[in-house]
C-alpha cells in the first residue's frame, strides 16, 4: 500500500497493515471474526429498531421461536428455542408451541446475580411490547397483522386512557399456560404464522426486569438467550460481540441438499462442534467505500459483505473472484439477494403526494425519468436486476414474467405526462412549476458520502432532462430514517431486504396501517388494505396468487414508490472463514461459521 492508502485507513480509525495471517486471531489466540458495515446502527432493542444493521446485531443476541438451516436451499423452517413445529387448530388460528427448558438469558446486572431462565412468559412479553405505545416501536403493525385476539383493545385501551399498557392481565390471543407452554390464538386464519415466529432479529425474548432495570437505555442494553452477548460498542464507529459463556450446550447442525457438493463439504467439516464456533465479532462502521475495501485487502477484516460496486470490476469481474485475489486466498460468493431498491414520496406532502391525478401523473413522470439500465450499469457494475414489481426474487408472488413502466427510461413520455397535467414552464426560465403556479423544486435526502454522491448526480441529470429541479438535503442515514418516519421528508430513497418467504411482507410498505412505519411512504388505499388482508388468510395458491398481481397493479399505477432494482451481493472472504453462506431472510449467521488461525484452508 502506498502512504495514500495508509493515511486513508487511519482516516477511518483502522490501524496500519497487518498481515492476513495474523487476521484470523488476537493475541490471546481466541478466534475472531472482523468485518465492516457500511452504514451506522441505530440501537439494539428488538422492538425499536428496524434498520438491517442494527438487526443484524440483534439477530446474534436473541433468538425466535423458530428460525431458518443455515445451508438448505430453498430455505427451511426449524425450531430453534421451540422443541418442535408448532401444533396447528382451528383453521390456522391456534397455535400450541412448546419450549425447550434449561435456556438461560445471558447474565445481566438486572438479574441481580440469579441466573435468569427463558420461560413462555417472556415471549408473551417480548410480543406485547410492539404494542405498547410507550415503546413506540415501528413494526406493531406487522404484529397488529397476525390478529392476535385482544390485541388491538388492549393497544386502544392505552391510547386512549393514556395509561400504562397493561402487561399483566392474560389475553386471550397471547398466553403462557405454564412455564413452556406458548399459546396463540388469532382472529382469522394465518397459514404462514410461522414464517413471522422466525424472524430472530425482531421475535426474539426480552427479559422484562431487562427493560424496566435499563429504561430509556434500554436500546444499549440487549441481553438475550443467543450465542453472543456485546462486548464493547462505539456508536456509529465499533461493535464488539463476545461468546456468551452462560450459552446452553449447542452443536452445529445443517442439512444442505444431497446435490449441493458446497454445502456438503461445510458439513463434513462443522458438524458436530459446539457453537458458537468463533469467540469475538468485531464490526467497524466504514461509511466511505475505498477505506472499507482497503481494510479487507489489508488484513484489517476477514469478510466484506455486500462489495462496494465501484470495486467490483476489480474484485469480481464478470462474476468470479479476480485472479490476482484468489492467489491470496480470498474467495468471492454472489447472489441474487431478495431485496428492492426504491425512491419514495411523501403521499402527505403537498407538492408530491395524495391521489389526484396530476400527483399521481408526476411521480409517474419521475419514474419515467430515472435511467435504471444506466444505473445498474454504471454505478451498480451490473449487480442487479430492473425492478418491476415490489415482489423480490426468491419470494412468493415473484413473477419474472410481470412487466411494468417501473423500469422504462421515457424522458419523452415523462415530459408529455407533466405538459397534460400543468407541470409546465410558465416563466421561461426553463424549469417547470406546479399546476397552480407555484415553484417546483423537488427536495431530495441524501446522505454525505461518495456513493449516494454518484446516485444523486445520475438522478439529477435525470430529473433535469424533464425540466424539474433538484435541491438535495444531506443527512445520516439513521437521521434520515427517523425524519422519514416522522413524514418529514419529501423524497427519499432506500432499500428493503425481505425478512420472510412469502411475498406479501414486502406489501406492508403500502398497507393503510403501516403508514409512517414499514409504509414510509404513507400510501394509503382502501382497496390494496382489503386485498393484504384478504390474502393474509389464504393459503397458498393460485386464488391467493392472483391477489398479488392485482396488489402489483395498484402499487405500479399510484407509485408511491418508484421502484429500482433487485441487486447482486458479492461477499469476498480470506480463506481462514469456513461455512459462509448468504442468508436470504434471516441475519444471524456469525454463529455458524469458523475463522481458522494462520493459513490452513477450508474445506
Amino acid at each position: 500500500m502506498n502512504r495514500r492508502d495508509t493515511l486513508t485507513l487511519a482516516a477511518a480509525g483502522l490501524s496500519a497493515p497487518l498481515s492476513l495471517a495474523t487476521a484470523a486471531t488476537d493475541a490471546g489466540g481466541a478466534r475472531v471474526l472482523r468485518g465492516s458495515f457500511p452504514i451506522a446502527e441505530t440501537g439494539f432493542d428488538p422492538a425499536q429498531v428496524s434498520d438491517i444493521y442494527s438487526r443484524i446485531i440483534t439477530a446474534n443476541i436473541f433468538e425466535a421461536l423458530y428460525g431458518y438451516d443455515h445451508l438448505a436451499r430453498p430455505a427451511r423452517i426449524v425450531p430453534v428455542i421451540a422443541e418442535a413445529m408448532p401444533e396447528v387448530a382451528d383453521d390456522w388460528r391456534e397455535f400450541t408451541i412448546r419450549i425447550r427448558p434449561g435456556i438461560y438469558f445471558a447474565d445481566d446486572p438486572a438479574f441481580k446475580g440469579a441466573r435468569r431462565e427463558l420461560v413462555a412468559q417472556d415471549y408473551v412479553y417480548s410480543i406485547l411490547r410492539f404494542a405498547d405505545p410507550a415503546t413506540k416501536s415501528p413494526l406493531f403493525s406487522s404484529v397488529q397483522t397476525w390478529g392476535l385476539v385482544g390485541l388491538d383493545e388492549r393497544r386502544k385501551l392505552a391510547l386512549d386512557t393514556k395509561s400504562p399498557f397493561d402487561y399483566d392481565t392474560p389475553l386471550e390471543g397471547l398466553r403462557a399456560l405454564d412455564r413452556t407452554t406458548l399459546r396463540l390464538r388469532l382472529k382469522e386464519t394465518r397459514p404462514r404464522l410461522v414464517e413471522s415466529l422466525a424472524i430472530g432479529d425482531l421475535y426474539g425474548a426480552v427479559a422484562r426486569e431487562v427493560v424496566e432495570f435499563y429504561g430509556d437505555k434500554i436500546m444499549e442494553h440487549p441481553v438475550g438467550t443467543g450465542p453472543f452477548r456485546l462486548g464493547a460498542w462505539r456508536r456509529s464507529s465499533r461493535i464488539v460481540l463476545e461468546r456468551n459463556p452462560g450459552y446452553r450446550k449447542l452443536l452445529w447442525q445443517a442439512e444442505p441438499a444431497a446435490d449441493d457438493a458446497e454445502g456438503q463439504a461445510v458439513a463434513r467439516k462443522l458438524a458436530g462442534r459446539t457453537l458458537p464456533l468463533v469467540d469475538r465479532v468485531e464490526i467497524d462502521i466504514i461509511e466511505a467505500t475505498q477505506p472499507r475495501w482497503l481494510a479487507f485487502l489489508n488484513g484489517q477484516h476477514d469478510i466484506i459483505e455486500r462489495m462496494p460496486p465501484e470495486f467490483i470490476d476489480i474484485a469480481m469481474p464478470g462474476g468470479k473472484t479476480a485472479p490476482h485475489l484468489v492467489k491470496r486466498g480470498i474467495r468471492g460468493k454472489r447472489t441474487l439477494t431478495p431485496d428492492l431498491t426504491f425512491i419514495y414520496f411523501n403521499m402527505e406532502d403537498p407538492v408530491v403526494g395524495g391521489l389526484a391525478p396530476e400527483r399521481v401523473a408526476f411521480r409517474r413522470a419521475v419514474g419515467l425519468a430515472m435511467d435504471t439500465e444506466r444505473e445498474i450499469r454504471t454505478l451498480r457494475k451490473n449487480m442487479a436486476i430492473p425492478a418491476q414489481s415490489p415482489v423480490a426474487p426468491n419470494l412468493t408472488g415473484y413473477d419474472p414474467k410481470f412487466k411494468s413502466e417501473m423500469s422504462s427510461h421515457d424522458p419523452a413520455r415523462a415530459r408529455a405526462l407533466l405538459d397534460l397535467y400543468g407541470w409546465t414552464d410558465r416563466n421561461g426560465d426553463g424549469w417547470r412549476e406546479q399546476p397552480d403556479g407555484k415553484p417546483l423544486v423537488l427536495q431530495i435526502a441524501t446522505q454525505p458520502d461518495q456513493t449516494s454522491r454518484d446516485f444523486d448526480e445520475l438522478r439529477q441529470k435525470n430529473l433535469q432532462a424533464i425540466g424539474i429541479r433538484v435541491e438535495y438535503k444531506p443527512a445520516k442515514w439513521p437521521e434520515n430514517l427517523k425524519a422519514g418516519r416522522a413524514g418529514k421528508l419529501q423524497v427519499w430513497s432506500l432499500a428493503s431486504l425481505a425478512a420472510q418467504p412469502d411475498g406479501q411482507d414486502i406489501f406492508s410498505r403500502y398497507y393503510g396501517p403501516q403508514s409512517g412505519l414499514q409504509n414510509i411512504a404513507r400510501f394509503k388505499h382502501p382497496e390494496l388494505d382489503r386485498l393484504y388482508l384478504q390474502m393474509s388468510r389464504l393459503p397458498d395458491g393460485p386464488e391467493r396468487l392472483a391477489l398479488f398481481e392485482k396488489i402489483k397493479k395498484i402499487a405500479v399505477a399510484f407509485m408511491p414508490y418508484k421502484l429500482g432494482v433487485h441487486r447482486y451481493v458479492a461477499d469476498l472472504m480470506t480463506e481462514r472463514v469456513v461455512g459462509y453462506r448468504r442468508p436470504l431472510f434471516w441475519l444471524n449467521w456469525y454463529h455458524m461459521v469458523d475463522v481458522l488461525p494462520g493459513s490452513e484452508s477450508p474445506a
